[in-house]
């Protein structure tokens, strides 16, 4: 697996919190219609306007829905890959950062041992290297 497949989740999650962002900001311009709506479409002249934004909630209520599921999805896949790694810290040092959302210094803390944040790193890229050209043979 690369890093890119294993940061999926991470960005899933960062998507769901800026839809979210914008599903608030609809609920307020729907409670104060003065209230500014930033990437959202605007209509000019006059109109339904809190029907219009009734609508545009519940397209992004479903967004978030969708995006959600496909988190859980992804959250599942990860989970599994993990469990196959058969290196107990290997194990631990991808779930804190790929399914916790850890920087590397925060994985190295609740590693111990005296792990430094740039070992860690360089530990998990040799993992994936190796992975990589493992799973290459195979195939």
């Amino acid at each position: 697996m690369t890093k890119k497949e294993l940061s999926e989740l991470y960005w899933l999650n960062r998507e769901i919190e800026e839809e979210q962002r914008k599903l608030d900001e609809l609920k307020v311009a729907a409670t104060d219609c003065t209230a500014k709506i930033t990437g959202l479409p605007h209509v000019s002249g006059t109109h339904d306007k809190i029907g219009d934004l009734s609508i545009l909630i519940a397209e992004q209520k479903d967004l978030i829905e969708l995006k959600v599921r496909q988190s859980v999805i992804e959250y599942n896949r990860l989970n599994r890959y993990i469990t196959s790694v058969s290196d107990a810290q290997m194990r631990t040092i991808l779930s804190l950062r790929y399914v916790n959302g850890l920087s590397w210094q925060q994985v190295a803390d609740n590693i111990g041992g005296g792990n430094t944040a740039d070992g860690i790193r360089k530990k998990h890229d040799r993992f994936l290297k190796l992975s990589v050209l493992s799973t290459k043979d195979v195939v």
